[in-house]
Formats: C-alpha cells, structure tokens, sequence
C-alpha cells in the first residue's frame, strides 16, 4: 500500500527486449581487452558492456534490481561476453543467455 492509502498497479512482467548488437562498440571493448584491459573492467566499467545494457533494460530498476547488482550479474557472465567479443558466440545467443541469467536473478530476490 502507498503513502495515500492506494495499493499500487502490479508491475507488467518483465520482458527485456534484445537490443540491437553494439558492432562499433564491440570492436573498441575487445581492442581495449587486447591492449591489456582487464575484462572486468570492459564489462562493468563506466563505459562498459554492463552500463550499455543497462541504458537499453533499466526497467530492471522497476522490478528490483539495482544497477550495481545489474553490473555483478553482467559481470559473472564475462565468459561469455568474451566469446561474442572474439566472434565465437553471436550478440543474440549471448544476449539471450544474459537475459535469461537475470530473469533467475531476479526470481531469487522475490
């Protein structure tokens, strides 16, 4: 119940959509691993893979997950970001893991 007495509308289950694959970012994450960059840092820095999804899926927000534990959940999944990165893995195998992956999350925390 809210603060005016109302009971809130239910949350519209959640369905992240698959954005469309950041191919020029993509050359510049695996150039910035290649060159050293540790690939935590690619995936859950500031400019990062994470921060990119988050822009397109913060709905996340609305359904209780907050972008630091966004990040974490993009973060363990660096394997396989690895592998899209190096063109082992296509954007929408990965990305359909990803969300999948947060979609379990977010079933824990209920």
């Amino acid at each position: 119940m809210s603060t005016s007495g109302q009971v809130p509308a239910p949350l519209a289950p959640l369905r992240l959509h698959l954005p469309d694959e950041p191919a020029g970012r993509r050359e510049d994450w695996r150039a910035a691993v290649l060159a050293g960059t540790d690939l935590a840092d690619v995936v859950g820095g500031d400019d990062g893979i994470a921060s990119w999804l988050w822009a397109r899926w913060s709905t996340l927000a609305a359904h209780g997950m907050a972008e630091p534990a966004f990040s974490a959940v993009v973060v363990d999944y660096q394997r396989e970001l690895w592998l899209w990165l190096t063109g082992d893995r296509l954007w929408e195998q990965c990305c359909a893991g990803l969300i999948g992956r947060v979609g379990r999350r977010l079933g824990r925390a209920s």
